[in-house]
């Protein structure tokens, strides 16, 4: 009996004894646990231009539909698709056959109005005399001066028909109305063309060029310089081209349209820009970015810095002690990866940029501070 008992004391030390030296070494373990590491930027101001992004469309300042006036079969194409051309240049001609040939008969018409006319008046005249001598009633020469008149009359008419011929025989000359480039043409030589076809082609101007893009009512009522301070004249609009490059020319607002869509709430916002080596194609998408002229000192911090929650945006702070604290913050706009603080922060704090995900509020923490660029 007293032997199974020493044997039962035995274990129970040595279970004690294996349980006290694992808690020591847990112990000693969680003390030895370095805080988690963390990089931190010190809040300061920094210079920026505050920007928004809008889809845009290029949109050439002229761009005219060359169509024919008068029908005929096309005679000649004297300049190259994509050309060049300059504003009177003769770019199409429609066979000229008919319209000369019109041309020439109402001229005779109209010299044979003219002969008509001198014998009109000759008899007017001759009966004008003869009523004096009352050798013929003052009927007759009523009926001279009616005959006059109705001759005048068709040849006034006959010169307007002149005048249409001489027009219509003009339009077989199709010039350019504007300087641009010429765009692509349907029609061959030899093709029958007329009033009912479709456009011959297309010049658009080059430059300058617009860039037109969409603002809702209340993003303008946002922006206006009732509420910023900042003039149209103030702003800057840049181009995004498709592969991500800025247009190297930079535009100004030219026109803010007066009538709003009814089915989107916005209106039509206008800006020019320069465009010498055509590289702004008409009916291009592009992004459209306005941004300050003059850049503001504004408080930011990375955008790496800012999270979300159901409560909105925070940023996590390390205070004195290096504990991590929630801040919550009221955000601006977003610059070139900087978000603009309007509210809840002040300089010198320490904003988490990296390793957020690491910590939790009131965790110690080895803050490692780095540049705020």
């Amino acid at each position: 009996m007293f032997s199974s008992l020493s044997v039962a004391i035995k274990s129970l030390l040595i279970l004690w004894l294996l349980f006290s030296f694992g808690c020591k070494d847990s112990q000693q373990g969680a003390r030895t646990t370095p805080p988690p590491s963390v990089t931190v930027i010190e809040v300061g101001k920094s210079n920026v231009k505050r920007s928004v992004t809008y889809n845009g469309r290029v949109e050439a300042v002229d761009a005219v539909e060359l169509t024919a006036r008068v029908q005929g079969f096309l005679l000649e194409r004297l300049k190259s698709e994509g050309a060049q051309v300059e504003a009177g240049e003769l770019l199409f001609v429609i066979e000229k056959d008919s319209y000369i040939a019109e041309v020439e008969r109402v001229k005779g018409a109209l010299e044979k109005l003219r002969g008509a006319r001198r014998l009109a008046q000759i008899e007017r005249d001759r009966r004008a005399k003869l009523v004096k001598t009352k050798a013929i009633s003052q009927e007759q020469l009523d009926i001279a001066e009616a005959n006059l008149i109705e001759v005048n009359g068709e040849i006034t008419s006959q010169k307007a028909a002149l005048r249409t011929a001489e027009l219509n025989l003009s339009y077989t000359d199709i010039k350019a109305p504007i300087s641009g480039k010429i765009g692509l043409s349907p029609y061959s030589v030899g093709d029958f063309v007329g009033p009912s076809s479709k456009a011959l082609s297309t010049v658009v101007s080059q430059d300058p060029s617009y860039v037109t893009f969409p603002i809702t009512q209340r993003e303008l009522m946002t922006h206006s310089s009732a509420k910023t301070g900042i003039t149209p004249e103030q702003i800057e609009v840049r181009v995004k081209m498709a592969d991500g490059s800025y247009y190297q020319r930079i535009g100004k607002l030219d026109f803010i349209d007066v009538v709003a869509d009814p089915t989107t709430d916005t209106l039509l916002v206008r800006a020019k820009f320069d465009n010498p080596d055509g590289v702004l194609v008409h009916q291009q998408l592009v992004n459209v970015e306005l941004q300050e002229q003059n850049p503001r000192s504004e408080i930011t911090v990375p955008q790496s810095a800012v999270q979300f929650d159901q409560q909105g945006r925070y940023v996590l702070l390390v205070d004195d002690e290096n504990k991590v604290v929630v801040q919550r913050i009221e955000a601006g706009a977003t610059v070139q990866g900087k978000v603009v603080i309007k509210n809840g922060l002040q300089e010198g704090q320490k904003v988490i940029t990296l390793g957020v995900q690491k910590v939790r509020p009131g965790v110690v923490v080895n803050p490692n501070m780095a540049s705020a660029e």
